[in-house]
């Protein structure tokens, strides 16, 4: 047999197709994490405003018509306000505007992400400027000495999200190629919930009591982990019982493709362009991220819309995998030593 005869036997059409979907996951990784993070800026950011009767209407409009569109100006009745409606993650930043002297207030919360941060005080600033008025800055919910730039929740979510596919991918493929019938399905679903509790404690311990990186309460992040775990994994044996191997790519592409980059992890939401700010709070990662901060500097307010984004992941996930496991029969085969092997396949597959 030639060498050409070789290649054609070990290059299948299914192989030729599967690396093909690789080529193109590798290409779409590209373009979704350098289109979303290239070049942030913020825009429509929510921004209150106090200030006296006679200035507000004249800021307001001042503040709306910058280029670009950086800020979503709404005036706020008073500074206390203001504050609440930050930590209740209503607005992202405030001016308090000062009706005696000559020196203004931006309110801002890093643990929300400090380059936000910082770009709203830049901007305040410049507008100050023009008014021969100055500018302090006073952080409401400040990110904590260990979490640099505020990257510790959206890096903890990733490491969940990432074990939860592969937990499930490695449960997927135990037993070969074979879609899973209905004791299979129910086996890798209870050892995915006991996988999902023990990455979510293990997660909140290292971020935590190990590592101090982040504050906020242990069991909460405790389980925000093991829901973000969960959710990730069965929607992969989800994906994987409707399209083969394939659903492991799919996962890919909806994780760490799609869900990474508009997480508002490295960047937050109100800096991503408008495709990626718009899909990252329906995904995982973004989900998990906006809880987790919540969890950590703004005392767990704003969760329910994400934790019930993660649940409907969770359900969907399982309902699809327990449905299409019921439809299948066990084969003969199933119960059957593997060859090569002196007890029977693996039940985990």
């Amino acid at each position: 047999m030639t060498f050409a005869d070789e290649v054609k036997n070990a290059v299948t059409p299914r192989a030729a197709l599967l690396v093909i979907g690789v080529l193109a996951l590798q290409l779409l990784f590209i373009a979704s994490y350098i289109g979303a993070l290239h070049k942030p800026k913020p825009t429509d950011v929510p921004f209150g405003i106090v200030a006296p009767q006679q200035m507000s209407a004249r800021l307001l409009t001042e503040l709306k018509d910058l280029p670009g569109g950086p800020l979503d100006p709404r005036t706020v009745s008073d500074a206390a306000t203001a504050r609440r409606q930050m930590l209740d993650r209503d607005i992202d930043g405030a001016l308090i505007v000062s009706p005696r002297g000559t020196t203004d207030t931006v309110l801002v919360a890093s643990g929300g992400g400090t380059v936000l941060a910082d770009s709203l005080t830049k901007i305040i600033t410049k507008v100050n400027l023009t008014h021969q008025r100055t500018v302090h800055s006073v952080d409401v919910a400040p990110a904590s000495d260990e979490d640099f730039d505020g990257l510790s929740s959206f890096y903890l979510v990733v490491g969940w999200c990432v074990g939860g596919y592969l937990c499930a991918s490695i449960l997927a493929i135990s037993a070969g190629s074979r879609p899973a019938d209905r004791q299979r399905a129910t086996i890798r679903t209870g050892v995915m919930a006991l996988y999902s509790i023990a990455g979510g404690i293990g997660g909140a311990v290292i971020i935590g009591p190990i590592l101090g990186a982040l504050p906020g309460s242990f069991w909460g992040l405790s389980g925000l982990g093991a829901l973000t775990v969960f959710a990730v994994g069965m929607i992969t044996l989800a994906l994987q019982a409707l399209t083969g191997i394939v659903g492991i790519g799919l996962a890919v592409l909806l994780v760490v493709i799609a869900g990474n980059p508009s997480a508002g992890g490295a960047f937050p939401l109100p800096m991503l362009p408008d495709f990626w700010r718009a899909i990252g709070p329906a995904l995982p990662p973004g989900a998990g991220t906006w809880v987790a901060r919540s969890i950590a500097y703004f005392n767990g307010n704003a969760v329910t819309g994400p934790l019930l984004v993660l649940s409907a992941w969770a359900v969907v996930g399982t309902v699809v995998t327990l449905l299409l496991a019921m439809r299948r029969k066990p084969d003969a085969t199933d119960g059957a030593p593997l060859a090569g092997t002196a007890g029977g396949g693996s039940t985990l597959g």
